[in-house]
């Protein structure tokens, strides 16, 4: 552990009051829910709410994709998400010319990826979904986007997602710790997904893990690693680059934790440069000038500039300055291990199916 990290961790030990007060208030709002005092509402379609207990990145984006494209086909599906750093306010429905400054970098990489589902922003959720509903009357189903903790709608199915090396039973209050909710609060969801494992993730290791997290009977646990797919073009999808150990990498990105991608290309590649950003950073013409920079002092006959999808919707505005240059963007997806692809996939099936089934005998 190197001296920043040791200074950030005695600094945040040295916040444990305010961490504590945080808490009793998100104690105290959970009660007022649990005690009806705080009221939820209920809507006529069947919601799946993907979200965390923690602050930072638990891959919520790749598992938002994951539904849309399990349920997209067989139901008029619509995500909804706050459009976190988007330029504008209130709710918005993406269209054929909207862009990331409209909604934000991963509601738009959905609308990229998913043109057939409906994706919408709105920091009031529960004003944003009646409009939703208004603008796609023959809506069947909802994925509610970071929304575990936004308990003014009662979700039908709540999918909770925890890392690997952060499980929330090991965490603490913000900001001594990341939650940003009480771990009791995991009670309320139906499965509850261990993202970010290792791909040799053994069966000893998925006992500890679910000892530790001590689910409840109703509660499927899940675990799931990063799956790295081929990179394409940023402007030529069909121009894909192979990694291989004589690449010479520029990564740039602006995400919560890029550890996961340094570890996957410090394996895959003969080295790598990195160019950090913050979290959903909106890139200026100078940041393109420094990336350019960057990538000329790099000697190598194979080189390029890799970037994620969350940031290439924020970089694909700039054709001019980027179409002379070898920007391509990693895709990623989450890889169910011990074989539960397909359980996973029939509860969120089955959970739709069932509600609607339901509803039409009522």
């Amino acid at each position: 552990m190197n001296l920043n990290n040791i200074f950030l961790k005695s600094f945040r030990v040295l916040l444990l009051p305010f961490a504590i007060l945080y808490g009793w208030i998100v104690s105290l709002r959970n009660w007022m829910y649990a005690k009806k005092y705080f009221k939820s509402v209920h809507f006529n379609l069947p919601i799946i709410c993907v979200g965390n207990l923690s602050l930072g990145g638990t891959g919520k984006s790749p598992m938002v994709e994951h539904l849309l494209s399990i349920l997209s086909n067989e139901y008029k599906t619509a995500t909804l998400s706050r459009g976190y750093k988007r330029k504008t306010k209130g709710y918005a429905l993406a269209g054929e010319n909207t862009t990331a400054l409209e909604i934000g970098d991963e509601p738009m990489q959905f609308h990229l990826k998913f043109p057939k589902v409906g994706v919408a922003v709105g920091e009031r959720r529960i004003e944003a979904i009646p409009q939703l509903i208004q603008d796609i009357p023959d809506l069947q189903t909802v994925v509610l986007d970071d929304a575990f903790q936004h308990r003014e709608i009662d979700a039908h199915f709540s999918i909770l997602l925890t890392e690997y090396d952060n499980l929330y039973c090991d965490d603490f209050f913000f900001p001594t710790g990341d939650l940003r909710d009480e771990r009791k609060s995991a009670k309320r969801a139906n499965i509850i997904v261990v993202t970010k494992c290792p791909m040799d993730m053994t069966e000893a290791d998925r006992a500890e893990v679910l000892e530790k997290l001590y689910p409840e009977q109703h509660q499927s646990v899940f675990f799931t690693a990063i799956a790295y797919e081929t990179p394409y073009h940023i402007y030529n999808p069909s121009d894909q680059w192979v990694l291989t150990m004589r690449d010479e990498v520029l990564l740039v990105c602006g995400i919560a934790n890029p550890i996961p991608l340094k570890n996957y290309l410090h394996e895959n590649t003969h080295t790598y440069y990195q160019l950090s950003y913050s979290d959903h950073h909106i890139f200026s013409i100078e940041d393109l000038n420094e990336i350019r920079n960057k990538f000329e002092q790099i000697n190598a006959k194979s080189k390029l500039i890799l970037t994620t999808e969350k940031d290439a919707v924020r970089l694909v505005k700039y054709t001019n300055e980027l179409n002379d240059i070898p920007l391509y963007v990693l895709p990623i997806k989450p890889f169910f291990l011990f074989n539960q692809a397909t359980e996973f996939n029939q509860l969120v099936i089955d959970f739709v199916a069932q509600y609607h089934q339901q509803t039409n005998e009522q």
